[in-house]
């Protein structure tokens, strides 16, 4: 036999060894995109038949309790969750592709696929413990670490066949580097390697096995691999674990909090992927996984809490929408997938108050912009909408009125499910769901959720509404700018027009005679220039931020009066005010004060899920740069942030939603101070969290002068 023969570099290099899937590339690169969402992913995993039907079956199992019914990709998606999704395409991905393997058939891969399996879930679980941003990624990572042993075997199964079922240790690597000249760790990185990945995935790959000293300085990856190895494959090796883990920044009790959840999840991502690991003898052999016989009071606790999830990645759903008619257009769609309506369309009180009027999205669009539901004259629909009450609607019951009965022929449904759109105290419309008949008991039991989802809606909607009248004041405002500039400017512009016009008759008079001209030319063209100076001005004009003087004490109490009216703000927090007895008047604008306390508010309440305080409190006066401010503080005790977050919360918000007090709610805080001329500043630890204003107090106008203007910067943290 020639050398060139044993040699596996060689035939690794002319083995036909599957590239890596494009569904798994692509689904790279989606995780990748913060912006992307749902129907990005499935529009994604339609493309592959494959996954779409492995989708399909998992949303479908008794699992998830859909009893059977058939649903759509993206209600299977929605139904699963995010991270569900993430670990079956790529799981299915790894195995459809490495199961291809020449010899993979032959040879039994429950051992090896539970391994892999193990680390992949231990890598995640790891990543997630360290902060590390790329989960997803060091779940991949876990999964093939030891992909390298399936290439060894597919190219060398003779000379690999037994140490395939060998302990993974560094003394198989000595075998292999000593029969085959190669490891499965370098192997591994090979083949990972020709998928040109812009990641350090391939390393984590590579040095799996790596002394552990020579990894402190190494990416985070790396030692996130080698943990999730040593935590799967060498449990007893209490020592390794420990410096490891110290590698990892992590408490070795944290990774036994981690290794009591690892089987179950592994077993369980197994019968989704309809992998049997029975048998398997590498590691302990979790028991098979079914779904438990659930307590009925059990399992409407979890549907509850399943519900508050969803509810909360619509919401920030609908806070990465662009524009009004973008953010009615998410809602009417997800409202089609959550709750199985056939169409959804949104009704919305005019700006009196005195209608309920069809907004022109979707299918309907044509008939919807004429559509119009008198509040005063009464209806089933107008009842809802007044009394913020759900209303199921029939097509045969008796009191229904014309434009119930316009709404049923528009849609084209049995039965129309209302759902009042409320924030806060203010009812904004209707969201209207067709459905059969035979829905109706269901939507009955789901009335929570759709409440719920209901008041998500109408909080973005409010939002929205509120920036389109705030930019509507902003136009009114610069358009009177304008149309008061322009009054001037012709009257101004008069004045060197007659001059003009005198000036031409006495330059014709004297060209006439043949007598000089060149001062009155040189009027003339003073002049001209003049006019041009004050056209120019109009260009000039700049939109003025709202002002005024106003009563910060008030405000407060206000927003507070809407919090408790709301039910916002649950029994277990405790709001405390302190008010000083001085005046408490600044230079601000009432309703963008509103909406600074408001965003600040809301965000302390959900820093305090287990219960806590909130103070709102005057500091008193402040000189910053030689100029009064009134110090307003908004502080819970809650938990804190972690530094990360405090060094980027003031910035738009990209993706979903982490922790506490980090939201788009911060950045818009931030422009509306910035716009009353004030400061903001956050101070946090793990007693709680303050965000402290400084707000200008109003000045006389000969002392405001010869201040130097307000900065916009914020305090340090």
């Amino acid at each position: 036999m020639h050398q060139s023969d044993q040699d596996i570099r060689n035939r690794l290099l002319i083995a036909r060894l599957p590239a890596m899937p494009q569904i798994l590339i692509k689904l790279i690169a989606h995780l990748q995109a913060d912006d992307a969402g749902m129907p990005e992913l499935a529009a994604l995993i339609a493309k592959d038949a494959g996954m779409t039907s492995k989708i399909l079956g998992v949303a479908n199992s008794s699992a998830y309790h859909r009893q059977g019914k058939v649903v759509s990709l993206e209600q299977s998606l929605v139904s699963l969750g995010t991270d569900m999704i993430k670990t079956l395409v790529i799981s299915e991905s790894v195995f459809q592709t490495f199961n291809s393997f020449p010899h993979s058939g032959s040879t039994d891969l429950r051992a090896f696929w539970k391994s892999s399996l193990s680390a992949a879930v231990m890598a995640r679980a790891l990543a997630k413990a360290m902060g590390y941003p790329h989960a997803e990624e060091a779940y991949l990572a876990g999964l093939l670490h030891n992909v390298g042993r399936l290439a060894l075997l597919a190219t060398a199964p003779k000379e690999y066949a037994f140490n395939f079922t060998a302990r993974d240790d560094a003394a198989l690597c000595a075998v292999e580097q000593r029969t085959l000249q190669i490891t499965h760790a370098e192997a591994g990185a090979w083949l990972i390697e020709r998928w040109h990945l812009d990641s350090f995935l391939a390393d984590s790959v590579l040095y799996h096995h790596e002394p552990l000293a020579r990894l402190e300085a190494s990416h985070p990856l790396i030692r996130i691999v080698r943990l999730a190895h040593l935590l799967c494959c060498h449990a007893d090796d209490a020592e390794s674990i420990t410096q490891a883990a110290s590698l990892c920044a992590l408490d070795v009790e944290v990774l036994q909090d981690l290794a009591g959840s690892v089987a179950r999840q592994v077993a369980q991502a197994a019968q989704h992927l309809g992998i049997d690991l029975a048998g398997a003898d590498d590691i302990a052999t979790p028991p098979a996984y079914a779904p438990p016989s659930v307590d009925p009071v059990q399992q409407r606790l979890s549907d509850e809490v399943r519900n508050m999830v969803l509810v909360s990645e619509v919401g920030q759903t609908f806070s990465r929408q662009q524009g009004e008619s973008s953010l009615l257009e998410a809602i009417t769609r997800s409202a089609r997938i959550l709750f199985d309506f056939d169409t959804a369309v949104i009704l919305l009180q005019n700006p009196t108050g005195h209608a309920l009027v069809g907004v022109a999205t979707g299918e309907h669009q044509q008939r919807l912009a004429g559509f119009s539901i008198p509040l005063a004259k009464g209806g089933l629909l107008a009842a809802s909408a007044l009394e913020c009450q759900l209303a199921l609607l029939k097509r045969d019951m008796p009191a229904l009125g014309i434009v119930e009965e316009q709404l049923f022929r528009i849609l084209g449904t049995d039965s129309l499910v209302c759902v009042p759109l409320v924030a806060g105290q203010r009812s904004l419309g209707v969201l209207i769901g067709g459905v059969a008949a035979w829905q109706i008991p269901a939507c009955q039991k789901r009335e929570g959720f759709l409440r719920a989802y209901a008041n998500q809606a109408a909080t973005a909607l409010e939002t929205a509404i509120s920036a389109r009248g705030l930019a509507r004041r902003q136009l009114d405002h610069v358009a009177e700018e304008y149309r008061a500039a322009s009054r001037r400017v012709v009257h101004e512009v008069n004045n060197p027009l007659s001059i003009i016009k005198n000036y031409l008759s006495v330059l014709d008079h004297k060209l006439e005679k043949q007598e000089p001209v060149t001062g009155e030319m040189s009027i003339l063209n003073e002049e001209i220039d003049r006019v041009g100076q004050l056209i120019g001005g109009l260009a000039d004009l700049q939109p003025v931020a709202a002002s005024g003087v106003t009563d910060c004490a008030r405000v407060v109490d206000d927003v507070l009066r809407l919090f408790r009216a709301t039910d916002f703000l649950p029994p277990k927090i405790e709001v405390v005010t302190r008010m000083q007895d001085a005046p408490c008047e600044v230079e601000a604008d009432a309703d963008m004060l509103k909406q600074i306390l408001l965003n600040l508010l809301k965000n302390a309440v959900e820093a305090l899920p287990d219960g806590g305080r909130i103070e709102v409190a005057n500091r008193g006066h402040v000189n910053r740069d030689r100029r009064l401010y009134l110090e307003l503080c908004v502080s819970d005790n809650g938990a804190g942030l972690a530094p990360e977050v405090l060094a980027n919360l003031f910035s738009p918000v990209r993706s979903s939603k982490e922790g506490a007090h980090h939201g788009l709610g911060l950045s818009i805080v931030h422009d509306l101070v910035t716009r009353l001329h004030g400061v903001i500043g956050c101070r946090s630890s793990k007693s709680g969290t303050s965000f402290e204003i400084l707000l200008p107090i109003p000045l006389p106008a000969s002392a405001a002068a010869a201040l130097p203007a307000p900065g916009n910067t914020a305090l340090s943290s």
